[in-house]
């Protein structure tokens, strides 16, 4: 299934209020307790990380020790300048591979901060031209602060072969430990505690697993420092540029609500004056004609007339907020709109009888659900449909997922004015996404995410 972001802005809005929560997930893994992060792929991520990083740190120092070498004994020729220019340059490359690295440990993004640079001339020779290229990236200020970052990452690159080799060899010197002593060697633990019998070692090796828990944690921690690090010194935010996109976005989706809120009042407002309160009119009427005659008919009239206006000012208030939503919670609101749908659903929301999200986050996902079967009737020609509900840990935490499919003929387009758009805002409103997945000929997915 290929999901696209349906309703650009209001998924650009939820993308972008969460930016600041899905940062620094090694730590917020970390947090998550032992389990749940011990059967993640983060210690191997983590592992991955220190790995590449102090081998990356390392050759890149012999690479900047060879240019500088060649620079100085090149000097005289005139040649050793290009070499002495191409040593921040390479370091640009260094910061450019970390800030691509950096999605391992942390997803948000990591611009570099020469995106905004002027571009080169494209007049002259070749030659020339390459040389101007190489003079400006020289003597920019974020090459220099690259060149910085790389200089200090050559240190710190044996604090992580440091790192890798400690966990490594704590997982595995006593299974290590155990080859040795059945192929006839012995162990020794300092002067004191001398192995030569597997039944000696064993009582080791039941620790293996206690040293790999703390090799994992080891790794996290020591990547997580390196990841934090290294984004502080070369991801330069366009903040600016940022808050700008950010704040359009929110008003764009700002006043799309409010002119839905809008024209919700005045649909109320309507419904109010030319329905119950005309009916409540004739009521009376009636009320004080049955007082008059004391017909009893007149009196059953009257009866009927207020079952009426009764059931018109539930229709009514249906779509403010329904009480089961808020009695039963959103597993029975949500079969209650499958009840009602003209398309048969089948509904499966086990994991919200389990677990009840937050009362915003429930009304915003009943409002969506709502408005996605109601789309599911009017557009889709489908034949039936179905709601899932779950829970799904991501790097921003839990998750409530809700998928509405249908078995309809595709294509929904959020410009074609089908309701999607608003829908995306009233879950960006939540922090949360819409994802839609309609090809032509169906099926199509509706993908509600929701943070708790």
């Amino acid at each position: 299934m290929t999901s696209a972001g349906m309703g650009e802005s209001g998924a650009a809005a939820g993308t972008a209020g969460t930016a600041g929560v899905t940062g620094a997930g090694v730590w917020r893994a970390l947090a998550r307790g032992p389990r749940r992060f011990l059967l993640s792929s983060w210690p191997w991520r983590a592992l991955g990380y220190l790995l590449t990083g102090g081998v990356l740190g390392v050759g890149w120092f012999f690479l900047a020790l060879g240019l500088i070498t060649a620079g100085v004994l090149l000097l005289p020729a005139g040649v050793g300048v290009v070499a002495l220019l191409c040593v921040p340059v390479t370091a640009v490359g260094l910061a450019g591979l970390e800030r691509s690295r950096l999605r391992w440990m942390d997803p948000r993004d990591a611009p570099s901060p020469h995106e905004n640079e002027p571009a080169p001339p494209v007049t002259g020779r070749r030659g020339t031209r390459w040389l101007r290229r190489l003079w400006r990236r020289a003597k920019s200020p974020a090459s220099w602060l690259e060149f910085g970052f790389a200089l200090l990452n050559a240190v710190l690159a044996a604090v992580d072969l440091l790192a890798v080799f400690v966990a490594g060899f704590a997982v595995l010197s006593q299974p290590l430990a155990m080859v040795l002593v059945l192929g006839g060697e012995q162990v020794m633990y300092g002067s004191g505690i001398v192995l030569t019998r597997p039944a000696q070692v064993l009582p080791w090796l039941l620790l293996t697993p206690v040293f790999a828990v703390l090799a994992a944690y080891l790794l996290a921690s020591v990547a997580g420092a390196r990841a934090a690090l290294a984004r502080a010194l070369l991801v330069r935010p366009r903040r600016e540029e940022e808050l700008g996109a950010a704040l359009v976005e929110v008003t764009a989706s700002r006043a799309r609500m409010a002119g839905a809120f809008e024209d919700e009042r005045r649909r109320i407002e309507r419904d109010l004056h030319d329905g119950a309160q005309q009916r409540l009119t004739g009521l009376i009427m009636t009320l004080g004609l049955a007082k008059l005659d004391a017909d009893p008919a007149l009196v059953s009239r009257a009866q009927d007339e207020a079952r009426a206006v009764l059931d018109e000012l539930r229709d009514l208030v249906r779509g403010i907020h329904p009480s089961v939503l808020t009695d039963r919670g959103l597993g029975a609101a949500v079969e209650s709109l499958a009840e009602r749908s003209t398309v048969p659903v089948d509904v499966d929301v086990a994991a919200l009888e389990e677990r009840r999200a937050p009362e915003g986050t429930e009304a915003a996902a009943y409002f969506a659900v709502a408005e996605a079967l109601t789309n599911v009737a009017k557009h889709s020609g489908a034949g039936r449909a179905g709601v899932r509900a779950s829970y799904e840990a991501s790097a921003a935490g839990d998750l409530l997922v809700i998928e509405v499919r249908d078995d309809g003929r595709g294509g929904a387009d959020p410009a074609g004015g089908s309701g999607l758009t608003g829908l995306a805002d009233r879950l960006a409103a939540q922090e949360g996404r819409l994802r839609l997945s309609s090809p032509k000929g169906g099926p199509t997915v509706v993908r509600l995410e929701l943070p708790c």
